[in-house]
């Protein structure tokens, strides 16, 4: 069954069509940092790694989906599309539902109002450390943590950078916009140079800034790490995938969604502008969110982080994802 949209390069059409995706790591940067030769190709390339490593076919998107822009954070604030008539339709009974079972905090029901528009399914790269390139950090004991600015097991590295903590709101559409209590995220970012673990020369034996979290009552799982670097050819991004639990997060099983956070202009600016993010400053101004391979089609209006905080103190960065 053709995938009907393709987010990774602006592309839209059937995954059945011969497509050559871009690839903004062609050469090596000024930096020094040696692309890798599948780095962001699309959904498309990422698709079929997935579908090998997953051979039951469980992999589902959410073709066309996009996600509901709110804060994840109290006190944060919130720059949203408007909400749709038809979401606007039953609002009261699905928070109703919702903090049946979990407490209903002022984030749970903001994020459950503006609930109704499904997260963009993005590439996963090449660098996702999940098995279906190279490497899977999945299976690994010590992946399930909150702090995942330190490698695990054999090496105890750390990344140093700004201080980055990010929540994310998992809701499900399908059942009236309740929290997907249960769930589990997997979620890997590049470190201050635009470097990934278990892939870019030097950080082969490292897996830093990845890790897994299990959804709480109200559907949310928080992360404590740093700010990511600006590499050539891409917005500052954090990568995650959704599973339906924890014990899939952890054996390659069942992905609910694939996706991208966006972090905003101010925030990198002011991150960049800080001793040791100085690729980052040399980069960040190449790429906008309208020039980006994965956020360019719509400007990443969907995934764009609501952020507080400042480079000094650190950040907080808030999205809901609903699915």
């Amino acid at each position: 069954m053709p995938y009907a949209r393709h987010r990774a390069d602006g592309f839209y059409g059937s995954m059945t069509t011969s497509h050559t995706p871009k690839d903004p790591r062609t050469s090596i940067d000024q930096d020094g940092h040696k692309p890798h030769p599948n780095h962001d190709r699309g959904l498309e390339f990422d698709l079929s790694t997935l579908m090998s490593r997953r051979s039951l076919g469980m992999f589902f998107g959410a073709g066309g989906a996009a996600v509901a822009l709110a804060a994840c954070t109290p006190g944060g604030s919130t720059s949203t599309p408007s909400t749709p008539a038809s979401t606007a339709t039953g609002t009261a009974s699905a928070t109703t539902s919702a903090t049946s079972s979990a407490t209903a905090t002022p984030t749970l029901t903001r994020a459950i109002a503006e609930c109704g528009v499904e997260i963009p399914e993005e590439t996963a790269g090449p660098y996702p450390g999940d098995g279906s390139n190279g490497p899977n950090v999945l299976e690994a004991s010590g992946v399930v943590r909150q702090d995942i600015t330190s490698s695990f097991g054999t090496s105890t590295t750390k990344a140093e950078g700004v201080p980055l903590t990010f929540t994310l709101t998992l809701l499900d559409n399908a059942n009236g916009c309740v929290p997907l209590a249960g769930a589990a995220v997997y979620a890997w970012h590049c470190d201050k140079d635009g470097k990934y673990s278990m892939y870019d020369s030097g950080l082969e034996n490292e897996n830093f800034l990845r890790g897994v979290q299990e959804a709480d009552a109200n559907g949310q799982v928080t992360f404590t790490s740093i700010f990511p670097g600006a590499y050539l050819g891409r917005w500052p991004h954090i990568h995650f995938e959704v599973f339906e639990s924890m014990s899939y997060a952890t054996s390659a099983g069942q992905v609910l969604a694939v996706s991208q956070i966006a972090l905003t202009d101010a925030a990198c600016k002011e991150v960049y502008a800080m001793a040791g993010y100085e690729s980052s400053a040399r980069n960040f101004p190449r790429t906008t969110l309208q020039s980006d391979n994965v956020f360019g089609d719509d400007g990443g209006i969907y995934q764009l982080a609501t952020m507080t905080g400042s480079a000094s103190a650190g950040y907080t960065a808030g999205l809901n994802v609903t699915i």
